[in-house]
Formats: C-alpha cells, structure tokens, sequence
C-alpha cells in the first residue's frame, strides 16, 4: 500500500519537477512552423443571421447583450447572449433596440459583422 501511494505521488509531481528545470531555458524562436498545422478542424467562423432585443451594451468589453430567436444556420435556440462589437456599432445601439444583425460565429466567440435598429 505504501509503495504504491509512493508511486502515484512521484507521478503526480513529476510535471512539476520537469517545469522547475525549464525555468530560465532559452527557446529557439527560429523554429520553422511553415508545416505545422495551427487551426483545429471545425474552428472555421461561420456566419449567421438573427433578429432580437438588445438587452445590455458594455462599451468597455466592446460587447453587447442580445435576446434572440432561433439561428438556423448554426442549429441555436432562441437565447440571450453576449457578441464582441466595435465602438461604431455600440454607438448606434441603446437598450430595449430591436434589431436585426450579422454574425461571425467560431466556438463561443461570436461578434457581430453587421448590425441595424428595426
């Protein structure tokens, strides 16, 4: 019993006794990443359409609320849900606004691309 709890906590901190070492290491920042896939499959931003009300505008997260219906192109229910904007599309919008408005849509990132009041 003993041995074995021994073992799983050399385990268990090894990644930590690895990390200490690479402390003050030096990285090549030559290596060449040409060949080196960075995108996920799946993680291409796909553009949507929706309708809704605005319900909050943060102008200091650049974000803002919207209750909208459903949005068939990306198979979503109607919610309420936060979309990263420019100051330029916040400055037109005030709250209880309905609007219809555009998309880019990549994981639970979603900002908005075009926006008007209804």
């Amino acid at each position: 019993m003993k041995t074995k709890l021994a073992l799983i906590l050399s385990l268990a901190l090894t990644p930590t006794a690895f990390a200490d070492e690479m402390k003050g290491m030096k990285m090549k920042q030559s290596m060449p990443m040409g060949n080196m896939k960075m995108e996920q499959s799946g993680s291409t931003a796909k553009t949507a359409k929706a309708t809704g009300t605005v319900r909050n505008i943060d102008e200091e997260k650049g974000t803002v609320t919207i209750a909208h219906g459903p949005v068939p192109e990306l198979d979503w229910p109607p919610m309420t849900m936060g979309f990263k904007a420019t100051p330029g599309q916040l400055e037109q919008l005030g709250e209880g606004d309905e609007v219809e408005f555009e998309f880019a849509s990549q994981g639970m990132n979603s900002s908005i691309t075009w926006i008007k009041q209804l």
